[in-house]
């Protein structure tokens, strides 16, 4: 188990989750599309591993989330679930699998679970999608929420800025959070709000918040792992902080192999048979 693990190195689940709220323990959530990644996101002690619809973004190259398709979700999670030992797996619903209706909601989340062996399911949306998030929690299928920027209504938004500033939009996702607890589901994720929201929803629900630009009043935080690790350099918003430059290290140390090569430097007699 990994140094960085101090205390409980148990696996991590939806009720472990809900009692780090209770006791003021913050929880720590990345993103993992792929065994090695996720192999190293474990080890490094976090709680809760994502495997996004993001992936559109960071694995595909698309512009948005939308392009997904439930086969390559389903592709990156398995591989993702491989890699863990302790955190709580949680994977994306990509778009159109769960807004039709609920009946191909349920049959697509009971899916995702059976293949890929994950813990949870995240959705995104509010009272407009609650039909299929009570007949998937029906299934015994763990459900996060996600509300504020939802990035599979960016067509809708038109924008990625900071969502709920006017009151009745936080009053909407105040009431959606509510009655996202009140259906059962374990957690929900508050992205790019105003700090003071955050708070306020964190301290009215029992369970855990967790923000992704909602302020550091919530109960935990998540980041794309991309982002914080500097591979995506042009991705500059106010709540991403860079734990690394990896996009330097890795383009140098690709530049020294291909030197290294040209000039016959690489393999060297140690280096061969």
């Amino acid at each position: 188990m990994s140094k960085y693990i101090v205390e409980d190195s148990r696996k991590v689940t939806t009720r472990r989750l809900i009692e780090m709220k209770k006791k003021g323990e913050k929880i720590a959530m990345l993103t993992a599309y792929d065994f090695t990644m996720a192999s190293l996101v474990d080890a490094g002690g976090v709680d809760v591993i994502l495997v996004g619809d993001s992936a559109s973004n960071v694995m595909a190259g698309n512009m948005t989330t939308l392009p997904i398709t439930l086969d390559q979700m389903i592709y990156h999670a398995k591989s993702v679930v491989r890699g863990v030992k302790r955190a709580l797996v949680v994977v994306d619903m990509p778009f159109g699998t769960y807004q039709v209706n609920a009946d191909e909601a349920v049959k697509n989340a009971i899916r995702i679970m059976k293949e890929t062996h994950a813990d949870a399911l995240k959705l995104e949306g509010g009272e407009e999608i609650l039909p299929s998030v009570r007949k998937i929690l029906d299934a015994g299928i763990p459900i996060m929420g996600h509300l504020g920027l939802t990035p599979q209504s960016i067509n809708k938004f038109g924008t990625y800025s900071v969502r709920a500033k006017d009151e009745m939009e936080a009053e909407k996702l105040r009431h959606d959070a509510k009655l996202l607890e009140e259906a059962g589901c374990f957690s929900i994720v508050l992205e790019k709000i105003p700090a003071t929201l955050g708070e306020k929803v964190s301290s009215e629900l029992g369970i855990p918040v967790i923000g992704i630009g909602a302020g550091g009043k919530v109960d935990g935080q998540v980041l794309v792992s991309a982002d914080m690790l500097g591979m995506t350099a042009d991705f500059t918003p106010r709540f991403l902080r860079r734990y690394a430059d990896l996009q330097s290290v890795i383009t140098d140390a690709i530049g020294n192999y291909v030197g290294d090569v040209k000039s016959m430097d690489f393999p060297n007699e140690k280096e061969q048979y």
